[in-house]
């Protein structure tokens, strides 16, 4: 075989080319969390830094500290201006930002969704983080357990706008009409991920429904803030499932105040985002049971990819966990 003997003007010219070819396959993704300031999403950043740093994208992250979808639709148009390559958001409503997301389509920019969805339209495909049904069949059955199957309870959310929330309460109804004929929801009230307003509502539900027995928070932030006010209320006798960051709750878990929360890695949530946003750009669409490197296996079914089953934290492994 011969060898092939460049000239200095070629050698410059391939170096030039070589240098064009990997300058075109450092991506901007921008990452847009529910909002700013958060401790779960704070948690999906770190996780979304990582990845684009061993992955090499550009990542800009960029949200408003309230959840709100008028905000979002500015902070999309600005991206639209930087002519970003893809843009990941946990949407705070599934139909209101569909203008704006298949604006950013038609000039050619890449759209997912991640945590909260959008109408399908309005983007190429939804990052989940577990199923809905699996995840609101235990927060139910869960609850059931801790009230021997009977009894009152309310759920905490924090906005009715957002799909997860919506398809979780769906699936906590089903499962209690299905299989739990004596418990009752008497209420359904939002904390718009906000602490104080979560504590707040636990207090009115404390008040105005003397026979409630259960709490099912599916906010982050609902959940500490309801056994704080179960504590401060002396009603240790109200039992309290949902989901919450680990750190949040391992005071409450330790003092046997709840005996259980259940969530995610949502730092591993924002991993996943940026390695699916950089496959995509790359021309591989996510298919199922696909080995996502630092993630696991993924499942994928109608665009929407499911990251794993939910983690429940209990007075034994929670000091594992440190998000």
């Amino acid at each position: 075989m011969n060898e092939i003997v460049y000239t200095n003007i070629e050698k410059d010219y391939r170096m030039k080319q070589i240098r064009h070819n990997v300058q075109e396959e450092i991506y901007t993704v921008a990452l847009v969390p529910r909002l700013t300031g958060n401790s779960y999403f704070d948690a999906a950043e770190e996780g979304a830094q990582e990845a684009a740093e061993k992955l090499g994208v550009n990542l800009i992250i960029t949200g408003s500290s309230v959840a709100d979808y008028k905000e979002q639709q500015k902070v999309i148009e600005k991206l639209i201006l930087k002519k970003v390559d893809a843009i990941a958001i946990a949407a705070n409503d599934p139909f209101k930002l569909l203008p704006i997301l298949n604006k950013a389509r038609d000039q050619g920019i890449k759209v997912i969704t991640w945590d909260s969805d959008t109408d399908p339209t309005g983007r190429d495909f939804f990052v989940n983080a577990v199923d809905p049904e699996t995840l609101g069949k235990h927060l139910m059955d869960n609850l059931a357990a801790s009230l021997n199957e009977k009894g009152e309870y309310a759920i905490l959310t924090n906005y009715l706008s957002t799909s997860s929330s919506t398809e979780w309460i769906r699936w906590i109804k089903i499962q209690q009409k299905n299989f739990y004929p004596d418990m009752k929801l008497v209420r359904i009230m939002t904390s718009y991920d906000n602490y104080d307003l979560g504590f707040k509502n636990v207090q009115y539900l404390l008040e105005n429904y003397p026979n409630l027995s259960g709490v099912v928070g599916i906010s982050p932030g609902t959940s500490p803030a309801a056994a704080q006010a179960i504590i401060e209320a002396k009603r240790r006798d109200v039992k309290i499932v949902g989901l919450s960051p680990p750190n949040s709750m391992k005071e409450y878990i330790h003092g046997g105040v709840v005996e259980n929360i259940t969530l995610w890695s949502p730092k591993k949530l924002g991993y996943l985002t940026v390695a699916l946003a950089k496959n995509m750009l790359d021309g591989q669409f996510p298919v199922h049971q696909q080995e996502i490197p630092d993630v696991g296996s993924i499942k994928v079914k109608d665009n929407i990819v499911i990251m794993g089953e939910p983690i429940i934290f209990t007075k034994e492994n929670i000091d594992q966990y440190d998000f």
